[in-house]
Order: C-alpha cells, then structure tokens, then sequence
C-alpha cells in the first residue's frame, strides 16, 4: 500500500467534504492521511508517495497560503506522484468546468511553478445562509452579474461527485 497525503485549502468547509470523498476511495488501495493546509508543517512530506492538493477560490483567489506551501516545497513536490483540483462556483457551468477550460485553473497554472501530474475542477456550493452579511451580498452581487442564484435564504451545492469520484479513480494505485 501507497502513503498518501490530502491537503486542503478551504474557506467554508466544502473543499475539505470533496476531500474526504477522494479519501474514502483512494483508502481502499492506499494509507490515506487528510491535513489542512494549516496544519501541513508537522508533517513529513516525504514519507508519502502521493500528495494531492485541493483548493477553493474566494473573490477570484486562492488562498495566499497555498502558493507558500508549494514555493516552500516545490523540489519535494516534483519528486512524487501529485495531483491538484481547484473548487470554485464558477465551474458550475459546463463550458468551465474542466482543468482546460477553468479560468482559475489557467490563473493557477500560470501563477504557479508547479506542474501536477493530475489536474481536476469541481464547482463548489454556495452557503448563503450561513455567509456573513457583507460576503452574502458581495456574493449575490457576484451571481447576479454571472447570472448565477440570487436567493439568499438558500444553499445551493453544484458539485458533480460522481466526477470527484472519476477523479479520486485515476489517483488509485
């Protein structure tokens, strides 16, 4: 059996939950250790055989944290099998979601100096109700102009798992 490490970089929560699915189907072949970003200096990234990063967008950014954690790491990076999916509302549409047509994917591969060997894009959930009250609106703003939902009282989860489940399929040893 492989070590494998899933590292995740989430605001609200849903990235780590599309994490734990890759989890469950990848520890039927292989030890299977879920960390977030957070948390990633304690551990030894080299006792792993397999790192795969997941990572949402917010107001069109990822984290700042995941681009130090992958600078800091780079050359350790390159020497296993890795993989990297981007969560982001925008992949609810069928023409952006895939890691060709993804704009933060393009944003990622650009800005980054990593080359993972397997890419993925899921699209994310919307949590109106639990937002604090600038982000909710700030966010409906943002649905309003992409023509995305609007309703506020509402939660709202675009996230295709039977693509996390092909995902997590290619990442089986």
């Amino acid at each position: 059996m492989l070590n494998t490490l899933i590292i995740y970089s989430s605001v609200d929560g849903h990235t780590k939950k599309i994490c734990k699915k890759i989890e469950i189907r990848i520890s039927k072949s292989d030890n299977v250790h879920l960390v977030s970003i957070a948390d990633i200096q304690t551990i030894d990234l080299a006792s792993y055989d397999k790192i795969i990063i997941g990572a949402s967008i917010r107001y069109g950014n990822y984290r700042p944290s995941l681009f130090h954690f992958i600078a800091e790491n780079k050359r350790i990076l390159e020497s296993k099998m890795t993989a990297f999916f981007s969560v982001n509302i925008v992949a609810r549409k069928l023409e952006k979601n895939s890691p060709d047509t993804n704009p933060y994917m393009k944003k990622f591969l650009k800005k980054s100096s990593w080359k993972p060997n397997y890419l993925g894009v899921f699209a994310g959930r919307l949590d109106f109700p639990n937002y604090k009250f600038t982000d909710k609106y700030i966010i409906k703003f943002i649905m309003w102009i992409t023509k995305g939902p609007t309703d506020t009282s509402k939660t709202y989860e675009f996230t295709d798992w039977d693509s996390v489940d092909a995902f997590a399929e290619k990442l089986i040893s």
